[in-house]
């Protein structure tokens, strides 16, 4: 075991297992209990996290909160069939109801054996392990907040709203299994989210923006803070002259970043393996075939330094790694987790995620991208004689067993004999997400992740992740009013 590999375990056990009385061969001991006979997989799952959350509206920050949850989730599964439950109380005690309940849930017999002993996992590097106490205080919290209203108010005079949401986070998880398994992470999440209205001439417009990742407070640095106020604020002012969106079908540019949220939606929940399993994907049982246009490659890389979708360890104890799931337009992989992987008779891929201790894992996203090609974005747009040219994405919706998604858009432009020209309003891009993979032409050489404000909702659990893609064009796709999306 490394020292970082020492360290970082000691930091975790100092601070879920000490304070509960609890040594490893407490958590040896539960896992035997959930050994009944023909379990394939046991764990526990220990979570401590702090939060601090500080809110602006309007002028003035309207509050503050902090706020911490710990607690622990034990599983068995027989094929499966998954027994589950969870308790906030983390003491040996606690443990052996946790162990009692899930056998009780599980219909099985035998256990009380002892589970394999292990060493931790090996540190990473892709993040620091931040202590929250020691990541700044209120008032520093605050002067962030009055520098973000400050910077947009007097960006321009038709600012006349500004809001803000600034959270900190730092989450310790150490987990725990049957094979021996054992890791241990702490995991550090600071963002940052602004909400602008501009009003001129009777008429309002929004702008949104955001900044985070991996990192604590003294990231949001004053270069990065001004970026994401002018992003906000320019996307106002310039919705105040926007023109109805045109309908039907055309050619469409996705502008590089956040805009991959359309692929993570349309496409990626589509390759999780549950979905695979259970034939509920528009991509099932098409591993190996063409899903996609030549030079379309789509992967999920958890071990991004820096990045708010990278993990250190998985909710599982596996490794934050790069999965291709689309090679230049074959379907080549699945996100998968330990269950799925097992019944699948495929390896994990560290995409084992739940929201808190209180969930059961399942397979999903970390930093989901579409690879950059080797087309200029000049390029890309001028091709287009007349179409649209989407550049930030609101709410939509998907049905990953058809693939039929629509996405509304907070701003887009026309696309008018190979120049971006006017700002539209109310565009909604509506399409299946195999067709979409298939009309895409032309793939930008500027991929870019967007900048940490992604999230993630799937069976109710919701999650950080981050999205991305170069510049693209989609030959055609159907276009919509603003009430043709929801969410």
């Amino acid at each position: 075991m490394t020292a970082d590999a020492d360290a970082a375990f000691v930091a975790v056990s100092n601070r879920i297992l000490a304070p509960a009385g609890l040594e490893l061969s407490d958590l040896s001991r539960t896992l035997g209990a959930l050994a009944t006979a023909g379990v394939s997989l046991a764990d526990l799952f220990f979570e401590s996290k702090r939060s601090r959350t500080f809110r602006l509206e309007d002028g003035r920050v309207v509050g503050g909160s902090f706020q911490i949850d710990q607690g622990v989730g034990a599983r068995s599964a027989r094929g499966a069939q998954v027994a589950f439950a969870h308790s906030a109380a983390m003491n040996p005690a606690a443990l052996a109801t946790l162990a009692e309940a899930v056998r009780a849930l599980d219909g099985g017999e035998g256990g009380q054996a002892s589970a394999p002993s292990a060493a931790p996992a090996p540190a990473h590097q892709l993040y620091p392990a931040i202590d929250l106490d020691a990541a700044g205080d209120a008032a520093a919290c605050i002067a962030i907040l009055d520098v973000v209203d400050s910077r947009a108010r007097g960006a321009d005079p038709r600012i006349v709203r500004v809001n803000a949401v600034l959270r900190i986070v730092d989450q310790a998880i150490l987990v725990a299994d049957l094979d021996g398994r054992l890791a241990a992470d702490i995991r550090p999440t600071a963002q940052l989210f602004v909400d602008v209205v501009a009003e001129a001439g009777g008429r309002r417009a929004r702008g949104q923006a955001g900044l985070g990742g991996r990192h604590g407070l003294a990231d949001l640095s004053d270069e990065r803070l001004a970026a994401m106020v002018a992003t906000a604020v320019d996307m106002a002012i310039i919705n105040l002259d926007a023109r109805p969106a045109p309908t039907g079908t055309m050619p469409i540019v996705l502008a590089p970043g956040y805009p991959g949220v359309l692929f993570h939606e349309a496409v990626g929940h589509g390759l999780e393996a549950d979905h695979h399993r259970k034939k509920l994907s528009a991509f099932d049982g098409k591993l190996g075939q063409r899903i996609a246009a030549p030079g379309v490659t789509v992967v999920d890389d958890g071990a991004i330094p820096g990045s708010i979708g990278s993990l250190g360890v998985d909710d599982e104890g596996a490794p934050g790694q790069r999965t291709p799931l689309i090679e230049d337009g074959v379907l080549t992989g699945l996100l998968q987790d330990r269950l799925n992987a097992g019944l699948m008779n495929m390896r994990p891929t560290g995409n084992g995620r739940r929201q808190s201790y209180a969930h059961l894992p399942m397979p999903r996203m970390t930093n989901t991208f579409l690879v950059g090609g080797g087309d200029n974005p000049a390029d890309i747009v001028a091709s287009v004689k007349n179409g649209l040219y989407a550049t930030a994405f609101g709410g939509g919706r998907v049905d990953t067993v058809t693939g039929r998604f629509n996405f509304s858009t907070t701003q887009a432009w026309l696309i008018e004999n190979g120049r971006v020209t006017a700002p539209v309003d109310g565009a909604t891009l509506i399409g299946v997400g195999h067709q979409a993979l298939r009309h895409i032409s032309m793939v930008g050489d500027d991929l870019r992740l967007d900048d940490g404000v992604a999230s993630c909702s799937k069976q109710g659990q919701h999650l950080d992740v981050a999205v991305g893609q170069p510049t693209i064009r989609i030959d055609e796709m159907m276009v919509g009013g603003a009430a043709a999306s929801s969410r």
